[in-house]
């Protein structure tokens, strides 16, 4: 297992995403997956699935203290208020005294982002996180918390088809890690010529080239969901190979601006 290093801190650089999975399915899904060797899961209130999570972390037998578990605050729930009784329900339902990265799920203008904040780092004194984070954040934005503090992660959709250089750049220079959500872009990835082809040299499918690929990357971890105990598997076999940076080229290449999440309430993303 490869882990991203990151404000003097080592998170898994692969981790089980438990998105669109019904509370039952991550509950077995995050169960396998510790048991596969990941020790990195993430969930989300938008998801109503973390009593799953909490109960599949408990049937591993995978001790609390070995798990990176990062839940997320809904957009809508923000105000400091708010956001404290949110993390007493997260606590509650993940059956945990603490999660390790607590993320803002989305931007929301209507609510400032130094309130917010502020109340994230008072939970991290108080032992409820360990590190706050955000998601979804584009790079104007993502300076604006900076100012705030130190953040651990901004978790953004990032797979073969939409390349975050900004963010990438910011990550390195400001150490913080960028986590990678729909890394395979809902299955688009597997059908990939390119990724076929680089796969082939190295006996390896395309889904673990772009795993890969990202998690190759400085201040890069990727969070692959799946509902498939094989895919599990196979997601988590991506060890024992490297891309040469002509192989890296090849998949940067393919980005062609393909973003799929896009809400309503999205921020902009070109800020």
């Amino acid at each position: 297992m490869e882990h991203v290093n990151v404000k003097d801190t080592e998170i898994p650089a692969l981790g089980f995403g438990t998105w669109e999975l019904s509370t039952r399915e991550a509950e077995e899904g995050t169960r396998h997956a510790l048991e596969l060797g990941y020790r990195h899961i993430d969930t989300a209130q938008m998801y109503q699935n973390e009593e799953g999570v909490g109960r599949g972390i408990r049937e591993s037998r995978v001790s609390r203290e070995e798990v990176f578990l990062t839940t997320k605050v809904w957009f809508d729930e923000l105000t400091p208020d708010q956001v404290r009784q949110n993390i007493e329900e997260r606590l509650r339902l993940l059956d945990t005294e603490y999660v390790d990265l607590l993320l803002i799920h989305w931007p929301n203008p209507r609510v400032e982002l130094e309130q917010t904040l502020r109340t994230f780092f008072e939970l991290q004194e108080e032992g409820k996180i360990r590190y706050p984070g955000v998601a979804n954040f584009p790079p104007d934005l993502m300076e604006e918390a900076l100012e705030e503090g130190p953040l651990l992660t901004d978790q953004v959709e990032y797979h073969p088809y939409l390349d975050q250089p900004t963010l990438r750049e910011m990550a390195v220079e400001r150490d913080f890690m960028l986590t990678a959500y729909s890394p395979l872009a809902h299955g688009r990835a597997v059908n990939d010529q390119t990724l076929q082809q680089i796969g082939s040299d190295h006996g390896k499918t395309p889904s673990q080239v772009a795993l890969r690929w990202l998690i190759q990357q400085r201040n890069v971890s990727a969070i692959p969901r799946s509902s498939d105990p094989e895919h599990r598997e196979e997601n988590f076999d991506i060890w024992d190979f490297e891309l040469s940076d002509e192989q890296m080229q090849r998949v940067w290449d393919l980005d062609r601006n393909g973003r799929m999440i896009d809400p309503a309430f999205a921020p902009d993303w070109e800020r």
